[in-house]
């Protein structure tokens, strides 16, 4: 299996920018599809972005897309998502996840998660 930890969250201004990290630990984090959730106060977790295992396919949600970017660096054995021109209501944890498989953008498909970091914009 693979342990994940977030890292990166923290409070913002709304149109500033943040990048998030996931350092993975355990089986060989180039086997696995990787994906960035989040989940709201009062809300369901929704998808953000998935990246295949080589990195060469990526999805985002319509609400990320041309503001968010998820990568990876197979060789640190790190997910990164590069959060641009953020909105008040990108508010929530995010949370990294890995799914066996080359890439997936449904919460269970996900068969390891981290444990979150949390995310503020303020307006």
């Amino acid at each position: 299996q693979v342990q994940l930890v977030e890292s990166g969250g923290g409070l913002v201004q709304a149109g500033d920018s943040l990048r998030l990290s996931c350092a993975a630990s355990g089986r060989t984090f180039s086997g696995y599809a990787m994906g960035w959730f989040r989940q709201a106060p009062g809300k369901e977790r929704e998808f953000v972005a998935a990246i295949s295992r080589s990195g060469g396919t990526t999805r985002y949600a319509v609400s990320v897309k041309d503001r968010f970017t998820i990568s990876r660096d197979n060789t640190k054995n790190t997910l990164y998502l590069q959060m641009n021109s953020l909105k008040p209501e990108d508010t929530a944890v995010y949370y990294c996840a890995a799914a066996y498989g080359d890439i997936a953008t449904l919460d269970y498909e996900y068969n390891y998660w981290g444990q979150g970091t949390q995310v503020t914009v303020s307006s």
